[in-house]
């Protein structure tokens, strides 16, 4: 005869079941899950995810997703951490030099920036975003022909960002090349104009 009790039992067991499941998770299911969250932007339930993986078993990657979830909450310290615990667990892995150089970037610390995303292309040169932010940095010192090559760099990678372009213009408009200036601005307004 089922009764009360026994559903009461029964809701009982089922919790310490999936909890022991939760529990029972390894740290790869664990990292696919906080990915999975990630995606979702179930922003807090991948951090907690991710601090339920033991420190000393974190991959890169783990470490590389907490510093993302930390710079989107603000947590610009925090990630910076998080960033060269990646670093130092995986040395060839690009992202998180990009990642620490994007920090710097918008922190205005160009120098320190350039020395990340040099660190990425050498892991990784064909990512045109880091020879874009590269560029960036360089224009924040006003090393025009600098960041003149970095930009280069990125539209022969891939020439359909208008920001490419557009940043290219400028940086010809400083070193007072006005024919190219303009070549690259109508460059940049082609691509919005397509965008649309």
């Amino acid at each position: 005869m089922y009764n009360f009790g026994m559903k009461r039992i029964f809701i009982v067991l089922l919790i310490l079941l999936s909890a022991n499941y939760v529990f029972a998770m390894t740290n790869e299911e664990l990292s696919e899950k906080a990915k999975l969250e990630y995606v979702q932007n179930n922003v807090d339930d991948a951090f907690q995810t991710l601090l339920s993986i033991p420190e000393d078993d974190r991959t890169s990657q783990n470490w590389l997703l907490l510093g993302n979830v930390l710079q989107d909450k603000g947590r610009l310290d925090d990630a910076i951490f998080m960033y060269h615990q990646a670093e130092q667990t995986d040395l060839k892995d690009y992202r998180p030099p990009y990642n620490l150089g994007r920090i710097y970037l918008e922190q205005e610390k160009p120098n320190s920036a350039i020395k990340e995303f040099e660190k990425s292309i050498s892991l990784k040169k064909d990512n045109p975003y880091t020879h874009y932010n590269l560029a960036c940095a360089y224009i924040k010192l006003k090393e025009y022909k600098k960041a003149r090559k970095e930009l280069l760099n990125a539209i022969a990678l891939k020439n359909t960002v208008p920001e490419f372009h557009y940043n290219l213009a400028y940086v010809y408009k400083q070193l007072n090349n006005e024919k190219n200036a303009k070549v690259y601005l109508e460059f940049y307004n082609k691509l919005e104009a397509n965008s649309k």
